[in-house]
Protein backbone atom coordinates (compact mmCIF):
# COMPACT_ATOMS: atom_id res chain seq x y z
CA UNK A 1 0.00 0.00 0.00
CA UNK A 2 2.37 2.75 -1.56
CA UNK A 3 0.24 4.74 -3.97
CA UNK A 4 0.07 8.20 -2.47
CA UNK A 5 -2.63 11.02 -4.00
CA UNK A 6 -0.14 14.17 -4.98
CA UNK A 7 -1.76 17.13 -4.50
CA UNK A 8 -0.96 19.67 -7.07
CA UNK A 9 -2.28 22.88 -8.54
CA UNK A 10 -5.02 22.84 -10.80
CA UNK A 11 -3.95 24.25 -14.17
CA UNK A 12 -7.97 25.24 -14.95
CA UNK A 13 -10.15 27.99 -14.05
CA UNK A 14 -11.99 27.59 -10.96
CA UNK A 15 -15.24 25.06 -11.15
CA UNK A 16 -18.72 26.98 -11.10
CA UNK A 17 -19.96 24.07 -8.80
CA UNK A 18 -22.09 24.96 -5.69
CA UNK A 19 -19.44 22.84 -4.10
CA UNK A 20 -16.55 24.36 -5.84
CA UNK A 21 -14.21 24.24 -2.64
CA UNK A 22 -14.72 20.68 -2.13
CA UNK A 23 -14.13 19.41 -6.12
CA UNK A 24 -10.86 21.88 -6.05
CA UNK A 25 -9.78 19.81 -2.44
CA UNK A 26 -10.83 16.81 -4.46
CA UNK A 27 -8.31 17.89 -7.15
CA UNK A 28 -5.64 18.10 -5.07
CA UNK A 29 -5.35 14.90 -3.61
CA UNK A 30 -8.16 15.88 -0.77
CA UNK A 31 -11.20 14.67 1.22
CA UNK A 32 -14.83 15.87 0.94
CA UNK A 33 -13.90 16.01 4.89
CA UNK A 34 -12.08 19.63 5.59
CA UNK A 35 -8.03 18.71 6.76
CA UNK A 36 -8.17 19.55 10.23
CA UNK A 37 -7.09 17.62 13.81
CA UNK A 38 -10.01 17.31 14.97
CA UNK A 39 -11.85 16.02 12.01
CA UNK A 40 -8.79 13.37 11.90
CA UNK A 41 -9.35 12.79 15.40
CA UNK A 42 -13.29 11.84 15.04
CA UNK A 43 -12.94 9.93 12.11
CA UNK A 44 -9.69 7.72 13.23
CA UNK A 45 -11.43 7.84 16.69
CA UNK A 46 -14.98 6.22 15.11
CA UNK A 47 -12.63 3.81 12.56
CA UNK A 48 -11.34 1.92 15.69
CA UNK A 49 -14.98 2.31 17.53
CA UNK A 50 -16.56 0.53 14.56
CA UNK A 51 -14.16 -2.09 13.80
CA UNK A 52 -14.26 -4.33 16.83
CA UNK A 53 -18.16 -4.69 16.45
CA UNK A 54 -17.18 -4.79 12.47
CA UNK A 55 -15.33 -7.86 13.66
CA UNK A 56 -18.42 -9.65 15.16
CA UNK A 57 -20.48 -8.82 12.62
CA UNK A 58 -18.69 -10.03 9.40
CA UNK A 59 -17.92 -13.23 11.85
CA UNK A 60 -21.63 -13.69 12.43
CA UNK A 61 -22.89 -12.79 9.17
CA UNK A 62 -20.79 -16.00 7.62
CA UNK A 63 -21.85 -17.94 10.64
CA UNK A 64 -25.64 -17.78 9.55
CA UNK A 65 -25.03 -18.31 5.60
CA UNK A 66 -22.84 -21.31 6.25
CA UNK A 67 -23.85 -22.99 9.01
CA UNK A 68 -27.72 -21.69 9.95
CA UNK A 69 -28.81 -21.55 6.50
CA UNK A 70 -32.71 -22.19 6.18
CA UNK A 71 -32.90 -23.14 9.98
CA UNK A 72 -36.90 -22.13 10.44
CA UNK A 73 -36.08 -21.10 13.70
CA UNK A 74 -32.65 -19.34 14.05
CA UNK A 75 -33.34 -18.38 17.61
CA UNK A 76 -28.92 -18.61 18.32
CA UNK A 77 -28.22 -17.29 15.03
CA UNK A 78 -26.05 -14.42 16.77
CA UNK A 79 -24.63 -16.33 19.28
CA UNK A 80 -21.42 -17.62 18.18
CA UNK A 81 -19.58 -20.93 18.70
CA UNK A 82 -15.64 -20.82 19.57
CA UNK A 83 -15.05 -21.94 15.96
CA UNK A 84 -16.08 -18.04 14.48
CA UNK A 85 -14.71 -16.55 17.08
CA UNK A 86 -11.46 -18.25 16.44
CA UNK A 87 -11.58 -17.81 13.04
CA UNK A 88 -8.94 -15.98 11.04
CA UNK A 89 -9.33 -12.98 9.27
CA UNK A 90 -7.74 -13.79 6.17
CA UNK A 91 -5.75 -9.89 6.32
CA UNK A 92 -4.72 -9.92 9.88
CA UNK A 93 -2.06 -12.05 11.72
CA UNK A 94 0.84 -14.21 10.68
CA UNK A 95 -0.55 -16.54 8.03
CA UNK A 96 -2.42 -13.46 6.53
CA UNK A 97 -3.48 -13.19 2.51
CA UNK A 98 -2.45 -9.93 3.15
CA UNK A 99 -1.82 -9.05 6.27
CA UNK A 100 -3.19 -5.41 6.31
CA UNK A 101 -3.38 -5.43 10.28
CA UNK A 102 -0.52 -5.71 12.87
CA UNK A 103 -2.96 -7.56 15.17
CA UNK A 104 -4.51 -11.11 15.48
CA UNK A 105 -6.79 -12.94 13.21
CA UNK A 106 -9.03 -14.14 15.63
CA UNK A 107 -11.77 -11.91 17.35
CA UNK A 108 -10.23 -9.19 19.19
CA UNK A 109 -10.05 -8.62 22.73
CA UNK A 110 -12.34 -5.91 23.45
CA UNK A 111 -14.82 -7.81 21.40
CA UNK A 112 -13.87 -10.84 23.53
CA UNK A 113 -14.06 -8.55 26.79
CA UNK A 114 -17.74 -6.78 25.86
CA UNK A 115 -19.16 -10.38 24.92
CA UNK A 116 -18.55 -11.68 28.29
CA UNK A 117 -19.39 -9.11 30.74
CA UNK A 118 -21.09 -6.57 28.38
CA UNK A 119 -22.05 -2.81 29.39
CA UNK A 120 -23.31 -3.97 32.94
CA UNK A 121 -19.38 -5.29 33.83
CA UNK A 122 -20.89 -8.99 35.18
CA UNK A 123 -20.32 -12.29 34.02
CA UNK A 124 -23.55 -13.55 33.04
CA UNK A 125 -25.12 -16.54 30.74
CA UNK A 126 -24.87 -15.52 27.12
CA UNK A 127 -29.11 -15.61 27.50
CA UNK A 128 -29.76 -13.57 29.86
CA UNK A 129 -26.96 -10.80 28.13
CA UNK A 130 -28.88 -11.37 25.08
CA UNK A 131 -32.25 -10.62 26.35
CA UNK A 132 -31.51 -7.61 28.40
CA UNK A 133 -30.22 -6.28 25.07
CA UNK A 134 -26.65 -5.80 26.60
CA UNK A 135 -24.65 -7.57 23.49
CA UNK A 136 -23.82 -6.65 20.31
CA UNK A 137 -26.50 -4.91 17.74
CA UNK A 138 -26.53 -7.64 15.11
CA UNK A 139 -29.83 -6.48 13.79
CA UNK A 140 -27.97 -3.45 12.46
CA UNK A 141 -25.82 -5.45 10.44
CA UNK A 142 -28.98 -7.77 9.19
CA UNK A 143 -30.21 -4.43 8.00
CA UNK A 144 -27.35 -3.25 5.89
CA UNK A 145 -27.32 -6.69 4.25
CA UNK A 146 -31.38 -6.46 3.34
CA UNK A 147 -30.44 -2.75 2.47
CA UNK A 148 -28.07 -4.53 -0.72
CA UNK A 149 -30.50 -7.42 -1.47
CA UNK A 150 -33.58 -4.64 -2.09
CA UNK A 151 -31.43 -2.53 -3.90
CA UNK A 152 -30.28 -4.67 -6.25
CA UNK A 153 -28.84 -4.28 -9.83
CA UNK A 154 -25.89 -2.07 -9.05
CA UNK A 155 -23.34 -3.42 -11.75
CA UNK A 156 -20.83 -6.06 -11.20
CA UNK A 157 -22.25 -10.09 -11.88
CA UNK A 158 -22.41 -11.40 -8.87
CA UNK A 159 -26.19 -9.70 -8.48
CA UNK A 160 -27.13 -11.24 -11.81
CA UNK A 161 -26.11 -14.62 -11.25
CA UNK A 162 -28.29 -14.87 -8.32
CA UNK A 163 -31.37 -15.49 -10.78
CA UNK A 164 -29.40 -17.57 -13.24
CA UNK A 165 -30.61 -21.34 -13.87
CA UNK A 166 -26.68 -22.28 -12.53
CA UNK A 167 -27.43 -20.41 -9.38
CA UNK A 168 -30.75 -22.00 -8.70
CA UNK A 169 -29.61 -25.74 -9.50
CA UNK A 170 -26.86 -24.65 -6.64
CA UNK A 171 -29.43 -23.93 -4.18
CA UNK A 172 -31.75 -26.61 -5.25
CA UNK A 173 -28.59 -29.39 -3.99
CA UNK A 174 -28.30 -27.47 -0.89
CA UNK A 175 -31.72 -26.66 -0.03
CA UNK A 176 -32.75 -30.56 -0.51
CA UNK A 177 -29.13 -31.79 1.45
CA UNK A 178 -30.14 -29.69 4.39
CA UNK A 179 -33.70 -30.66 4.38
CA UNK A 180 -32.82 -34.49 3.93
CA UNK A 181 -35.03 -36.62 6.08
CA UNK A 182 -37.69 -34.04 6.77
CA UNK A 183 -40.35 -34.52 4.82
CA UNK A 184 -42.44 -31.49 5.90
CA UNK A 185 -39.79 -28.89 4.42
CA UNK A 186 -39.15 -30.80 1.84
CA UNK A 187 -42.94 -30.56 0.93
CA UNK A 188 -42.73 -27.04 1.64
CA UNK A 189 -39.79 -26.57 -0.86
CA UNK A 190 -41.81 -28.67 -3.57
CA UNK A 191 -45.08 -26.60 -3.15
CA UNK A 192 -43.30 -23.00 -2.87
CA UNK A 193 -40.03 -22.93 -4.31
CA UNK A 194 -39.11 -19.95 -4.89
CA UNK A 195 -40.04 -18.78 -1.71
CA UNK A 196 -37.09 -20.78 -0.49
CA UNK A 197 -34.56 -19.90 -3.34
CA UNK A 198 -35.07 -16.21 -2.40
CA UNK A 199 -34.43 -16.76 1.41
CA UNK A 200 -31.24 -18.41 -0.45
CA UNK A 201 -30.38 -15.27 -2.03
CA UNK A 202 -30.58 -13.12 1.48
CA UNK A 203 -27.95 -15.48 2.59
CA UNK A 204 -25.98 -14.82 -0.40
CA UNK A 205 -25.93 -11.25 0.78
CA UNK A 206 -25.33 -12.56 4.33
CA UNK A 207 -21.44 -14.25 2.74
CA UNK A 208 -21.36 -10.79 0.56
CA UNK A 209 -21.63 -8.50 3.49
CA UNK A 210 -19.66 -10.64 5.75
CA UNK A 211 -16.34 -10.93 2.79
CA UNK A 212 -16.81 -7.52 2.63
CA UNK A 213 -16.31 -6.48 6.01
CA UNK A 214 -13.63 -9.07 7.02
CA UNK A 215 -11.64 -6.65 4.85
CA UNK A 216 -12.90 -3.17 6.49
CA UNK A 217 -12.50 -4.67 10.00
CA UNK A 218 -8.25 -4.80 10.15
CA UNK A 219 -8.07 -2.00 7.86
CA UNK A 220 -9.65 0.91 10.42
CA UNK A 221 -7.45 -1.19 13.07
CA UNK A 222 -4.50 -0.83 11.58
CA UNK A 223 -5.51 3.07 10.69
CA UNK A 224 -6.32 3.64 14.51
CA UNK A 225 -2.54 2.04 15.49
CA UNK A 226 -0.99 4.45 12.51
CA UNK A 227 -2.56 7.33 14.52
CA UNK A 228 -1.66 6.39 17.84
CA UNK A 229 1.94 5.88 16.66
CA UNK A 230 1.92 9.23 14.93
CA UNK A 231 1.57 7.95 11.71
CA UNK A 232 -1.43 9.33 10.35
CA UNK A 233 -1.58 12.84 10.71
CA UNK A 234 -3.81 14.66 8.26
CA UNK A 235 -6.98 13.27 6.83
CA UNK A 236 -5.89 12.88 3.03
CA UNK A 237 -3.14 10.30 4.62
CA UNK A 238 -5.99 8.90 6.39
CA UNK A 239 -8.24 8.79 2.87
CA UNK A 240 -5.31 7.74 1.16
CA UNK A 241 -4.59 4.61 3.07
CA UNK A 242 -8.51 3.81 2.76
CA UNK A 243 -7.61 4.01 -0.88
CA UNK A 244 -4.37 1.63 -1.36
CA UNK A 245 -6.83 -0.59 0.81
CA UNK A 246 -9.07 -0.29 -1.69
CA UNK A 247 -6.68 -1.44 -4.46
CA UNK A 248 -4.68 -3.97 -2.95
CA UNK A 249 -8.30 -5.77 -1.54
CA UNK A 250 -9.81 -5.26 -4.91
CA UNK A 251 -9.35 -8.79 -5.96
CA UNK A 252 -10.46 -10.92 -3.51
CA UNK A 253 -13.03 -13.48 -3.99
CA UNK A 254 -16.55 -13.23 -3.28
CA UNK A 255 -18.16 -16.48 -2.88
CA UNK A 256 -20.75 -18.49 -0.48
CA UNK A 257 -20.20 -21.68 0.91
CA UNK A 258 -22.52 -23.74 2.77
CA UNK A 259 -21.65 -26.62 5.20
CA UNK A 260 -24.22 -28.97 5.60
CA UNK A 261 -22.82 -32.27 7.85
CA UNK A 262 -19.41 -31.97 7.09
CA UNK A 263 -19.79 -31.16 3.53
CA UNK A 264 -19.29 -27.85 1.26
CA UNK A 265 -21.76 -27.01 -1.05
CA UNK A 266 -20.73 -24.07 -2.78
CA UNK A 267 -23.79 -21.81 -3.20
CA UNK A 268 -21.36 -19.35 -5.32
CA UNK A 269 -18.59 -21.26 -6.10
CA UNK A 270 -14.50 -19.16 -6.06
CA UNK A 271 -14.30 -19.81 -9.53
CA UNK A 272 -17.28 -17.48 -10.64
CA UNK A 273 -14.44 -15.21 -10.15
CA UNK A 274 -16.92 -12.35 -8.34
CA UNK A 275 -14.18 -9.86 -7.08
CA UNK A 276 -14.53 -7.45 -3.35
CA UNK A 277 -14.11 -3.75 -5.20
CA UNK A 278 -16.92 -4.61 -7.74
CA UNK A 279 -19.41 -7.45 -6.23
CA UNK A 280 -19.42 -5.88 -2.67
CA UNK A 281 -17.42 -2.47 -1.84
CA UNK A 282 -19.45 -0.58 -4.41
CA UNK A 283 -22.64 -2.10 -4.06
CA UNK A 284 -22.04 -1.45 0.13
CA UNK A 285 -21.38 2.10 -0.52
CA UNK A 286 -23.95 2.73 -3.07
CA UNK A 287 -27.03 0.71 -0.87
CA UNK A 288 -26.06 2.00 2.45
CA UNK A 289 -23.80 5.14 2.60
CA UNK A 290 -26.40 6.77 -0.37
CA UNK A 291 -29.69 5.07 -0.30
CA UNK A 292 -31.24 2.40 2.27
CA UNK A 293 -34.62 3.46 2.89
CA UNK A 294 -36.64 5.66 5.37
CA UNK A 295 -36.62 3.19 9.18
CA UNK A 296 -40.44 3.09 9.77
CA UNK A 297 -42.33 5.70 11.89
CA UNK A 298 -40.22 8.53 10.35
CA UNK A 299 -41.95 8.23 6.47
CA UNK A 300 -45.28 6.77 5.14
CA UNK A 301 -45.12 3.97 2.70
CA UNK A 302 -48.28 4.54 1.70
CA UNK A 303 -48.15 5.97 -2.06
CA UNK A 304 -50.85 8.60 -2.10
CA UNK A 305 -49.03 10.46 0.56
CA UNK A 306 -45.99 10.54 -1.49
CA UNK A 307 -43.20 10.36 0.83
CA UNK A 308 -40.93 8.25 -0.19
CA UNK A 309 -39.91 8.47 -3.68
CA UNK A 310 -41.29 6.78 -6.65
CA UNK A 311 -38.12 5.49 -8.37
CA UNK A 312 -35.58 3.50 -5.81
CA UNK A 313 -32.25 5.33 -7.51
CA UNK A 314 -33.71 8.48 -5.74
CA UNK A 315 -33.50 6.91 -2.70
CA UNK A 316 -31.73 9.30 -0.01
CA UNK A 317 -31.76 7.80 3.02
CA UNK A 318 -27.95 7.08 4.08
CA UNK A 319 -25.84 8.39 6.60
CA UNK A 320 -24.19 10.74 4.29
CA UNK A 321 -27.34 12.35 4.32
CA UNK A 322 -28.93 11.78 7.90
CA UNK A 323 -30.05 14.10 10.52
CA UNK A 324 -28.76 12.21 13.56
CA UNK A 325 -30.79 11.61 16.30
CA UNK A 326 -31.46 8.60 18.60
CA UNK A 327 -34.50 6.94 17.73
CA UNK A 328 -33.31 3.43 18.39
CA UNK A 329 -33.69 1.90 15.06
CA UNK A 330 -31.75 -0.03 12.90
CA UNK A 331 -32.63 2.28 9.93
CA UNK A 332 -31.30 5.44 9.42
CA UNK A 333 -29.39 7.10 11.01
CA UNK A 334 -27.68 3.88 12.07
CA UNK A 335 -28.45 4.23 16.40
CA UNK A 336 -28.06 0.73 16.40
CA UNK A 337 -24.61 0.67 15.78
CA UNK A 338 -23.98 4.23 17.76
CA UNK A 339 -24.71 1.73 20.51
CA UNK A 340 -22.35 -0.86 19.85
CA UNK A 341 -19.55 2.08 18.88
CA UNK A 342 -20.41 3.67 21.95
CA UNK A 343 -18.53 0.76 24.33
CA UNK A 344 -15.38 0.86 22.33
CA UNK A 345 -14.33 4.77 21.89
CA UNK A 346 -10.62 5.56 22.57
CA UNK A 347 -9.65 7.15 25.14
CA UNK A 348 -9.08 10.69 23.35
CA UNK A 349 -12.36 10.29 22.09
CA UNK A 350 -14.08 10.26 25.12
CA UNK A 351 -12.27 13.25 26.40
CA UNK A 352 -13.35 14.99 23.43
CA UNK A 353 -16.90 14.51 23.48
CA UNK A 354 -16.59 15.23 27.49
CA UNK A 355 -15.15 18.79 26.22
CA UNK A 356 -18.08 18.90 23.63
CA UNK A 357 -21.42 17.18 24.59
CA UNK A 358 -24.29 18.36 26.31
CA UNK A 359 -23.66 15.88 28.86
CA UNK A 360 -23.70 11.99 28.65
CA UNK A 361 -26.77 11.58 27.30
CA UNK A 362 -25.62 13.55 24.19
CA UNK A 363 -22.64 11.93 23.48
CA UNK A 364 -24.36 8.82 21.34
CA UNK A 365 -26.15 12.26 19.27
CA UNK A 366 -22.24 13.04 18.36
CA UNK A 367 -20.63 9.97 18.05
CA UNK A 368 -23.05 9.69 15.02
CA UNK A 369 -22.00 12.80 13.56
CA UNK A 370 -18.60 11.80 13.87
CA UNK A 371 -19.73 8.25 12.08
CA UNK A 372 -20.89 11.11 9.37
CA UNK A 373 -17.79 12.61 8.98
CA UNK A 374 -15.69 9.47 8.53
CA UNK A 375 -18.12 8.32 5.96
CA UNK A 376 -17.49 10.98 3.79
CA UNK A 377 -13.46 10.23 4.28
CA UNK A 378 -14.50 6.85 2.80
CA UNK A 379 -16.69 8.11 0.39
CA UNK A 380 -13.85 10.29 -0.41
CA UNK A 381 -11.60 7.41 -1.00
CA UNK A 382 -14.68 5.27 -2.97
CA UNK A 383 -14.38 8.83 -5.47
CA UNK A 384 -10.68 8.77 -5.67
CA UNK A 385 -10.29 5.69 -6.20
CA UNK A 386 -12.89 5.56 -9.55
CA UNK A 387 -11.07 7.82 -10.65
CA UNK A 388 -7.84 6.34 -10.49
CA UNK A 389 -9.48 3.57 -11.84
CA UNK A 390 -11.73 4.99 -14.78
CA UNK A 391 -9.90 8.41 -15.07
CA UNK A 392 -6.26 10.05 -14.92
CA UNK A 393 -3.85 11.19 -12.19
CA UNK A 394 -4.50 14.15 -10.37
CA UNK A 395 -1.25 15.86 -11.83
CA UNK A 396 -1.84 15.05 -15.52
CA UNK A 397 -0.31 17.46 -17.35
CA UNK A 398 -2.47 17.22 -20.29
CA UNK A 399 -5.72 19.70 -19.17
CA UNK A 400 -8.36 17.80 -21.69
CA UNK A 401 -7.70 14.82 -18.88
CA UNK A 402 -7.92 17.24 -16.03
CA UNK A 403 -11.14 18.64 -17.36
CA UNK A 404 -12.23 15.06 -17.15
CA UNK A 405 -11.45 14.61 -14.18
CA UNK A 406 -13.30 17.53 -12.97
CA UNK A 407 -16.51 16.45 -14.90
CA UNK A 408 -16.41 12.94 -12.76
CA UNK A 409 -16.24 15.08 -9.07
CA UNK A 410 -18.97 17.42 -10.50
CA UNK A 411 -20.88 14.60 -11.12
CA UNK A 412 -20.06 12.74 -8.08
CA UNK A 413 -20.89 16.18 -5.77
CA UNK A 414 -23.98 16.50 -7.76
CA UNK A 415 -25.67 13.35 -5.46
CA UNK A 416 -25.10 16.25 -2.55
CA UNK A 417 -27.25 18.98 -3.84
CA UNK A 418 -30.13 17.68 -1.89
CA UNK A 419 -31.55 19.34 1.11
CA UNK A 420 -30.87 16.48 2.89
CA UNK A 421 -27.16 16.12 2.55
CA UNK A 422 -24.64 16.76 4.95
CA UNK A 423 -21.53 18.15 2.96
CA UNK A 424 -22.29 21.38 3.91
CA UNK A 425 -22.53 20.86 7.77
CA UNK A 426 -18.99 18.97 7.49
CA UNK A 427 -17.62 21.42 6.17
CA UNK A 428 -18.55 24.08 9.82
CA UNK A 429 -16.26 22.25 12.48
CA UNK A 430 -18.85 23.28 14.77
CA UNK A 431 -21.44 21.05 13.52
CA UNK A 432 -21.60 18.91 16.41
Amino acid sequence: MTTTLHPTPTQLPPSQHEFAEVIHRLEAGGAMLPNTPDNLKQIIGLYKAYAVPMDFYWRDLLYIAEQVFLDPLPLFKYFLPQAYLDLHNHYAGDDADLRVWRGEATAHPELLAFMEKGEIKRKLPKLLHHLWHDRINMEFAEECMRTMLWHRNMGGQFDPYLDTDEYIANCDRAIKAYFRGNPLMLGLYKLFPEMFIEQVRQLSYYSNLGLFWEVMAPVFFEMSDLYDEGKLTTVPEAMNFLVNGIFAIAGRPIYHHVYIRGECYEIIPKSKGFMWLYEAALPYVEAVFYRTSPFRGTKSYNAQAKQVPDRQEDFHYGILYADVFPVGSAGIPPTLLMQDMLHFLPPYLVEYYQQYCRGEDDMLVQLGISFQRSMYCVTSAVIQALRQALLYPLDDPNPEHLQANRAFFESQLDRFKRPEARLRAIQNQEYR
